[in-house]
């Protein structure tokens, strides 16, 4: 048993606040006045706690190549090439997978991020896909955090990606039906980047795998490059070629979608599809802004993901909620605080079809955070959760629990030495 104790507030989920106690037991939150009391005591004095955030797309290799030469703005035409550059020059293998994903993974537990959704798109030829994958879980089991790998394709032979995803799930999730490991802790998803990088058959195969082993979908949709590509290769828009090759439907999450018409923001609705909204990417990449209010209000269900360092330096999704809740303003009406941290949370878990993640109500996975809001920057604060978003951006939890596990605890790792990933990392790519 774990119990949170003296939170000023808890923000179970974007429809209840409450104080007094929290108690987790076998890694499940359980009612306020359990049977037994006995146990860990987390003390949360001064401290909002909410449930643990869930990154809904990321690249965590990417993790290795933060701002390179020629990749700060940069169009994609440009940008594409020099991270292939990188990724060649560093030899993408199972160690520097590792690395990454220690890194990444360790960021985000920092940051509150207690779920993160890796869409790996980089697959040297002739790569061990298989080992690449462990590797990558591995390395997040070990800090402590939860991983949704996405084996994903930028212009693989379709044959050959599809192959690798069976392979993936046959090592990693043997007789998987639901793509989760009886643990929670490991989710197994398929995703084509994006009709730009890869066509009908390349969706048809990883569909299909999808299927045979009830896996979640997701690829990247509706960017400028993605629209323009479309109209020029195919004489249509992203949405309507998704449609037609069955990748509008309710087990799909689609990333981005920063230029979409009120038309295809009905049509992703009535599909049941689900939404990321990556702001920390999409600005600094030159794409737009996601229209998320009105995504909200037609009913889609967004969740908010940071995209890799390759485009968005940091891992810090509570920072990009804060940024999602200034631009929102600049296309549709405002989304307040408590919206941003929904998305943030319960949001992206409904695109991971994780309905335990994301929220606190009791028989939740025990995923949570607490921040400090006795500080200098919320002096002056009337709204205690809204100012988790509104002061502080550079703000990190106090403590964030994992399953019921404490994985951080005043603001440091529990489970590893920060310096040595960061140490390992760099003599790996020679940064």
């Amino acid at each position: 048993m774990l119990t949170i104790t003296n939170a000023e507030r808890i923000f179970i989920d974007g429809n209840e606040e409450r104080t007094g106690p929290l108690h987790i037991s076998e890694g499940t939150v359980v009612g306020a006045d359990p049977a037994q009391d006995d146990g860990e005591v987390l003390d949360a004095t001064g401290c909002v706690v909410t449930p643990g955030l869930v990154n809904a797309h990321h690249h965590l290799l990417q993790s290795a190549f933060r701002t390179l030469p020629g990749t700060r703005g940069a169009a994609m035409s440009e940008w594409l090439p020099t991270m292939a550059t990188a990724y060649d020059a560093a030899s993408v293998d199972p160690e520097l997978a590792s690395f990454a994903a220690s890194v990444g993974a360790a960021e985000g537990l920092l940051c509150g991020v207690t779920t993160v959704a890796d869409h790996h798109l980089s697959w040297p030829r002739g790569a061990d896909t298989v080992s690449i994958a462990r590797a990558s879980a591995e390395a997040v089991r070990r800090i402590g955090a939860r991983l949704a790998f996405v084996r994903g394709t930028a212009g693989d032979d379709p044959q050959a990606a599809a192959a690798s995803a069976e392979d993936i799930v046959s090592a990693l999730l043997p007789g998987t039906t639901s793509g989760v490991s009886g643990d929670g802790m490991l989710q197994l998803a398929v995703g084509p980047a994006g009709v730009h990088s890869d066509g009908p058959e390349t969706y048809k195969l990883l569909g299909e795998v999808a299927r045979r082993h009830g896996l979640r979908r997701r690829t990247q949709s509706n960017e400028q490059v993605d629209v323009g590509i479309a109209q020029e290769r195919y004489g249509r828009r992203p949405l309507e070629l998704l449609e037609d090759w069955g990748w509008l439907e309710d087990d799909v999450t689609l990333a981005h979608l920063c230029g979409v018409t009120p038309w295809e923001i009905s049509r992703i609705a009535t599909s049941g599809a689900t939404a990321t909204h990556a702001p920390g990417c999409d600005l600094p990449m030159g794409w737009g802004i996601s229209p998320v209010a009105a995504l909200l209000d037609a009913g889609v269900k967004v969740g908010l993901g940071t995209s890799g360092g390759g485009s968005n330096d940091a891992g810090h999704l509570l920072a990009d909620a804060r940024l999602a809740m200034q631009i929102a303003p600049l296309v549709g009406r405002a989304v307040s605080a408590r919206e941003a941290l929904s998305i943030a949370t319960e949001g992206s878990a409904q695109g991971l079809g994780r309905p335990e993640l994301g929220h606190l109500r009791s028989g939740a996975a025990g995923d949570l955070c607490a921040w400090d809001v006795a500080g200098i920057a919320d002096a002056g604060v009337a709204d205690p959760v809204a100012g988790i978003l509104w002061a502080s951006p550079g703000r990190r939890p106090r403590h964030v629990v994992v399953a019921g596990r404490v994985v951080v605890r005043d603001f440091q790792l529990v489970n590893t030495d920060e310096h040595e990933l960061v140490t390992a990392l760099r003599r790996r790519v020679g940064r």
